[in-house]
């Protein structure tokens, strides 16, 4: 019976859902989060660019085993009540050769620097991870490690804020790419808003990394 819970985590590694299984596994349970939760899936950017042609829909923290989520930052530890509070939405071009990705959050009053407003700790962390996943289709494993990430903060990011992250993969060379992104303010419209934080970043693929385990599977 012990084995149970690892196999369990092996397979969701292995056979991860794909990106319409992710969009059906996440039920919100709250009028907070039902509310938070349609505003973004039906905002008109989403809905924009659910439209494209080529583009993908996704929830990719909900690739991650249910067993291996509360030991993992940004698909476990900070989501919830009062945080992020439903898993970002994701809209990602990957059948080309400089990828790119757009993805939708709400930040609640409990991932707070100072009081009201959002940690800039918090957003270079969705920077690093959100800047990290528009490339990795175009890396040869589709996996990558941060070699380098320089921020520059522009506005303080208030609490209770939809916020969207956008990201363009701007080379790729071998086992390198290079990403540049930001965050900004959701408006009511699907025009780009305040920009809170921008960021440049370079990836490395492991050499070992046909053997990595896929946290965030990009398939």
């Amino acid at each position: 019976m012990s084995a149970g819970p690892a196999l369990e985590t092996a397979n969701g590694f292995l056979n991860p859902p794909t990106d319409a299984e992710t969009l059906t596994l996440f039920e919100p349970a709250t009028p907070t989060t039902i509310e938070i939760n349609e505003y973004i899936i039906s905002h008109p950017l989403a809905v924009k660019l659910r439209a494209q042609q080529g583009v993908s829909e996704s929830r990719p923290h909900l690739k991650i085993p249910p067993a291996m989520r509360p030991h993992n930052l940004t698909g476990g530890t900070l989501l919830g009540e009062g945080k992020i509070e439903v898993p970002p939405l994701t809209f990602q071009d990957r059948d080309v050769q400089l990828p790119t990705l757009v993805q939708f959050s709400y930040l609640g009053p409990a991932l707070c620097g100072h009081p009201g407003i959002v940690h800039g700790g918090l957003l270079a962390t969705m920077l690093d991870e959100g800047l990290a996943r528009a490339c990795f289709p175009a890396l040869p494993n589709k996996v990558g490690v941060t070699a380098s990430l320089k921020i520059d903060y522009r506005v303080p990011c208030p609490a209770n804020s939809y916020v969207v992250l956008k990201a363009q993969t701007t080379k790729v060379e071998g086992r390198k790419a290079w990403v540049k992104g930001w965050i900004e303010l959701l408006g009511e419209t699907d025009a780009e808003g305040t920009k809170l934080v921008e960021a440049e970043a370079l990836f490395i693929e492991p050499r070992n990394a046909a053997g990595m385990a896929r946290v965030y599977s990009s398939q």
